[in-house]
């Protein structure tokens, strides 16, 4: 029997070796993998009783985290390895302006021998950068020497070219594009965005730099390197790239506008969205390649920006040929590209932030493209079923961001009809147009009671305010009624009978809302009532009391006390009442 055990436990011992033996030689064949996985741990803290740390961690101890840390950067550092490079690379291109000035002042050389030695030193400059960089070590000082190099032929190119006319303003088109060529691809290869910015601005100007003109070759050569520039913003993720290519295209593009449109107006057009569209690529497609939570704000400029430009740029050209119902169109047209853009932006693979400020713009465009096309109460009546549809969209989205756009087209609405179709004034002397001043205020009051039943009743004060705006608006309908049918239209003498209704209406009304709220028991109507009967309080005291012949004047009152009078015991005898059935 113990011959057996015996023999057992060296089976064991002899199947532990080997599993040993394995095991060491796995260890041996991973160990790289296994420092690069394991992180580092710290030791425990003192006091801490040894069985309360993690198996292995003495020996997990040494492992490094395999992350490089990212190097500090001293003052020292900050000074000696780039502020000294780009100030020696500054240095470098005004020294080259300044023996070019006194080279020139003192009549050493030739206008072309300076312009050769121009060009061959900016040339001679970029090679020694691209060197030092490449074969040297990536420093700040090479860049700094390619950056300067850039500048200076830019700069030798203007000089040829606009200055002293040696040049062609075409050819030095193709000499632009071959440096902002090699800067952008220099830029790209070294991830540079001093030299991408550069190579950039530079191709985007050098229409203005060669002095080109406002040619189509100019305008074809801005919209290639604009291209070029908005791939690069794509590719490279830089998203200032947008912006600085918008500041610095936008304007070339205006002035081709205005050069051109007057003989070839639908070019002109076709020019225009064809910019349009490269502008909202550069800013959505940055979007889409580095998406966050919410629109960037440079994003949402551009956009804003771009509609702004394109949309005023369409109606100028097509208003100066007599074109206004043409130039409306433009603008709603775009307003309609832009909603629908965002509205398929909402179902495809953009961001709801995206579709959503898509749409912003293009319902800002569609309030000034309904501004432009229709007047009076057809304008109202636009505004207010923008609302309406706006607050439509917010109850089934349960996005709170378009309740800003809905109080807009109501507020606009709402400016409308106080200015145009029922003024202030015309609780005076009356309307110009009855049936228009009708029905500009009926779809505000009912623009405001739709949205206040779309939208969620939270917060209170935005139900309230709908509230107020349709209570007002049915106040004021009969309002406007009874004085423009008993006013006599002068405003010298717009006769008594009008202000004595007036003020017994709004009595009256006042009178039943207290009274509504009282049975019903809704604080918010009786808040109502007292509210327009303080108000005929008011308008007695003040107006009719300086205004009004004396038998007026006496009625206007005796109907106000009796009212009041009225109003104050069934205030209190409604309230006790409502206390008794309570209780």
């Amino acid at each position: 029997m113990r011959y057996e055990d015996d023999e057992r436990v060296a089976a064991l011992e002899q199947q532990v070796a080997e599993l040993t033996g394995r095991l060491e030689q796995l260890e041996r064949r991973f160990q790289p993998e296994l420092e690069r996985s394991i992180p580092y741990l710290p030791a425990p803290k003192a006091g801490k009783p040894a069985a309360e740390a993690r198996p292995g961690a003495e020996d997990q101890r040494s492992v490094r985290s395999p992350l490089p840390s990212v190097p500090k950067m001293d003052f020292e550092d900050l000074l000696g390895g780039r502020i000294l490079g780009w100030l020696g690379g500054s240095a470098v291109v005004l020294a080259a302006v300044f023996f070019l000035v006194m080279a020139v002042s003192r009549g050493w050389i030739d206008e072309p021998t300076r312009v050769l030695l121009a060009f061959l030193g900016s040339t001679l400059l970029l090679g020694a950068g691209l060197y030092l960089y490449e074969r040297q070590g990536q420093t700040q000082a090479a860049l700094a020497t390619v950056a300067a190099a850039i500048a200076s032929l830019y700069a030798s190119l203007t000089a040829a070219t606009a200055l002293y006319d040696l040049i062609d303003p075409v050819v030095g088109l193709a000499v632009a594009g071959l440096v902002g060529a090699s800067a952008m691809a220099i830029a790209v290869r070294w991830n540079s965005p001093v030299v991408a910015g550069l190579g950039v601005v530079g191709a985007l100007l050098a229409p203005v730099l060669v002095d080109a003109g406002t040619t189509g070759e100019a305008l074809a050569f801005m919209a290639i390197a604009l291209v070029a520039s908005t791939g690069i913003l794509l590719w490279r993720r830089w998203d200032w790239l947008a912006s600085v290519s918008f500041v610095a295209s936008a304007p070339q593009l205006m002035g081709w506008l205005l050069d051109t449109h007057e003989d070839q107006p639908v070019r002109a057009l076709v020019v225009l969205g064809l910019f349009w569209a490269l502008y909202v690529v550069a800013a959505i497609g940055y979007e889409l390649r580095v998406p966050i939570a919410e629109l960037r704000a440079s994003s949402a400029m551009l956009l804003l920006s771009d509609a702004v430009l394109v949309a005023a740029g369409g109606y100028l050209i097509l208003t100066d040929r007599g074109n206004e119902v043409v130039a409306t169109a433009w603008v709603i047209v775009l307003a309609v590209a832009h909603i629908g853009l965002g509205a398929f932006g909402f179902r495809g693979r953009m961001s709801n932030e995206i579709g959503a400020g898509l749409v912003a713009v293009g319902l800002g465009l569609s309030a000034i493209g309904l501004g432009l096309a229709l007047n009076g109460p057809a304008l109202v009546v636009g505004w207010t079923v923008e609302a309406v549809v706006l607050a439509w969209v917010v109850a089934r989205t349960k996005d709170r961001r378009a309740v800003s756009a809905v109080a807009l087209f109501l507020g606009l609405a709402i400016g409308h009809v106080l200015l145009f179709e029922a003024p202030p004034d015309a609780l005076l002397v009356g309307v110009d147009s009855l049936a228009e001043a009708l029905i500009g205020i009926g779809m505000v009051a009912g623009a405001a009671i739709a949205i206040s039943r779309l939208i969620e009743p939270e917060p209170k004060d935005r139900l309230l305010a709908l509230q107020v705006i349709a209570l007002a608006a049915v106040v004021y309908i009969p309002s406007i009624v009874i004085v423009d049918t008993w006013t006599t239209g002068d405003r010298s003498d717009p006769g008594q009978t009008a202000q004595l209704l007036l003020s017994a209406f709004w009595s009256l009304t006042g009178l039943a809302g207290i009274v509504y709220g009282l049975v019903r028991a809704q604080r918010a109507a009786r808040l109502a009532g007292l509210a327009l009967l303080g108000l005929a309080v008011a308008k007695v005291f003040i107006f009719d009391l300086s205004q009004l012949d004396s038998i007026y004047r006496v009625l206007s009152f005796l109907a106000l006390g009796l009212l009041l009078l009225a109003g104050a015991f069934a205030y209190q005898r409604l309230q006790v009442t409502s206390e008794e059935s309570g209780e």
